[in-house]
């Protein structure tokens, strides 16, 4: 099962309300040490607290913006059973949830991106990427122990980045020309898969034997 946040933690609520303050004021002064010293005065914490609970500056904070979605993503899956879905649906119904529920105000997920484009933060970036999609394919039910595993992942990091970055500039009620967005990618995804299984059956030994 993918890591969670600590649950007992004795500050986990006023970390928690103090990266909600500072998300929402990344829309306007980005994932900065500004958008931190306004988040902890409209919270009227006290002076160095903010930096006590998240040593690593904004990027901390980011960071467990980022994990904390994740995990709320796993947990709304889990009570919608989305893992008794069929595959296709499963995909879609991640990405659904973690981008309409877990993500926040397009604009500071647009300056978060932003954030994790920068070299230094490059690294920080494909971590938090991975623990994304593989919190997703755990709550959809996925098993794989084998190099399955890892393409499943390549392959939804692929489907959630492009859609993330449909989202971002998608200014329709209801967000639908994303989800339609989203249906076209996981159609591509669908026809490959296909594609690869046909080539394997055609160049099996059993297949083969039949020549």
């Amino acid at each position: 099962m993918p890591a969670t946040i600590s649950e007992n933690d004795p500050d986990q609520a006023l970390r928690d309300r103090l990266a909600d303050a500072v998300q929402a004021e990344a829309a306007f002064d980005g994932w900065t040490r500004a958008a931190m010293a306004a988040a902890s005065g409209r919270l009227d914490l006290p002076a160095g607290e903010a930096d006590r609970l998240f040593p690593g500056g904004p990027v901390q904070v980011l960071t467990h913006v980022s994990e904390r979605a994740d995990q709320r993503t796993v947990e709304d899956m889990e009570k919608e059973g989305v893992a008794g879905l069929k595959i296709r649906e499963r995909i879609k119904a991640a990405v659904l949830i973690r981008l309409e529920r877990h993500t926040g105000e397009h604009e500071a997920a647009r300056r978060a991106l932003a954030v994790l484009a920068l070299p230094l933060n490059a690294g920080l970036g494909l971590k938090l990427l991975y623990k994304t999609v593989d919190a997703m394919w755990y709550a959809a039910g996925d098993t794989s122990t084998d190099f399955n595993f890892y393409t499943k992942r390549a392959t939804l990091a692929g489907v959630y980045s492009s859609t993330l970055l449909y989202w971002l500039n998608d200014r329709l009620e209801g967000s639908e020309a994303t989800w339609a967005f989203l249906d076209r990618r996981i159609d591509d995804v669908m026809k490959i898969e296909e594609l690869k299984s046909r080539v394997r059956s055609w160049t099996s030994p059993r297949a083969a034997s039949r020549r």
